[in-house]
């Protein structure tokens, strides 16, 4: 019986690590570092809980929505950036200019 435990085990896992090999477009990840004060932070998380979502999960569906919302219609993963090319948009963060 134990034997027979083991084999299914191991066979639902390599079927599962097999699916796992095709990396659909939005499955893949960047980091996003921001910083927020951290009232906010503990708020988000408790809601994130009751939710039983990450906070990683509604930042993420709130960006899509944003996307949505600025380009006047459904995103969808791998198309063009408005600017034209994959990743277009400003240069980076601006800085500011040193005392002088």
């Amino acid at each position: 019986m134990l034997y027979a435990l083991r084999m299914l085990l191991l066979d639902v896992t390599e079927s599962h690590m097999k699916s796992e090999k095709v990396v659909k477009i939005e499955e893949r990840t960047a980091r996003l570092t921001i910083l927020i004060d951290p009232r906010k932070k503990s708020v988000l998380e408790r809601l994130c809980a009751e939710e039983d979502l990450t906070p990683s999960q509604v930042v993420r569906r709130l960006i899509r929505g944003y996307i949505e919302q600025r380009l006047g219609r459904p995103w969808t993963p791998g198309e063009e950036s408005p600017g034209g090319e994959r990743g277009a948009g400003r240069a980076g963060p601006r800085r500011r200019a040193p005392r002088s």
